[in-house]
């Protein structure tokens, strides 16, 4: 069977697949469904890709009559098995209450992120932020090893500190977000304990490329006048980046 041939008098017609190409083809190529949805019908696409991809996909869906929002999935195997997927819907309130119950089939909860092309951009920052610091709490666990020092230790006592619990929902609350920048920790302290982790990390020859970086960061942020600042104004200082203006 053909796409097209796949989605014969269907509602609904859902894709979860490896990049966005092979979205578009499904879609668009030789014998892509586009050409066959029925009037009324929604597709959801579930793949992790691109947002400027997705997009682009939306577009030409609506151009050609018909209707389109995304919803990625959050969580692991284990839960797609058991039905417990973490749901991340982009599309309109129409949209999203029409596919409803159709994802709940899947998962066990359903964050309506925004409007369309919010669900996979909110998938992209999750992902983004888990898979780094995957590699940053490696990198912590070899210098824990490296060192001595049990890890079970470590781990118990940073679920008490911003290093688990996230500088999200912990310094960022009552500091930078709402415009105090006043140091509670400078940016300047936090350099000089990066440095000299980094130092024990070269002298046990840890990699610790995250953690260099990082060092960077609260380097370029103290050059550009932070370094008396409290150290979430490194969120001020990387916006400041962002938009071409380093300064404090």
């Amino acid at each position: 069977y053909t796409p097209r041939d796949c989605v014969a008098g269907a509602d609904f017609i859902i894709t979860m697949l490896p990049n966005g190409k092979l979205v578009e083809a499904v879609a668009f190529g030789d014998n892509g469904f586009a050409g066959a949805m029925k009037e009324g019908s929604l597709f959801i696409d579930m793949s992790t890709i691109s947002p400027f991809e997705n997009g682009a996909i939306r577009t030409r869906i609506e151009k050609a009559g018909h209707s389109m929002m995304e919803c990625p999935v959050g969580r692991t195997s284990a839960d797609a098995v058991t039905g417990t997927l973490l749901l991340l819907a982009g599309g309109t309130q129409d949209q999203i209450k029409k596919a409803h119950d159709l994802l709940l089939c899947m998962g066990n909860e359903l964050i309506d992120a925004g409007g369309p092309g919010m669900g996979i951009r909110l998938k992209i920052v999750n992902n983004f932020m888990s898979i780094a610091l995957n590699a940053l709490s490696a990198e912590t666990a070899v210098l824990c090893e490296s060192m001595g020092l049990s890890l079970n230790v470590a781990i118990d006592m940073m679920k008490g500190t911003p290093a688990i619990r996230s500088h999200f929902t912990t310094t960022w609350q009552n500091k930078v977000l709402m415009g105090d920048l006043t140091p509670a920790f400078m940016v300047d302290l936090a350099h000089k304990d990066l440095g000299i982790a980094l130092d024990i990390g070269n002298k046990l020859h840890v990699p610790m490329v995250m953690g260099a970086a990082c060092r960077e960061i609260y380097n370029q942020a103290s050059g550009f006048g932070f370094g008396r600042k409290d150290w979430t104004s490194i969120l001020v200082y990387l916006r400041n980046m962002q938009k071409g203006n380093r300064n404090s």
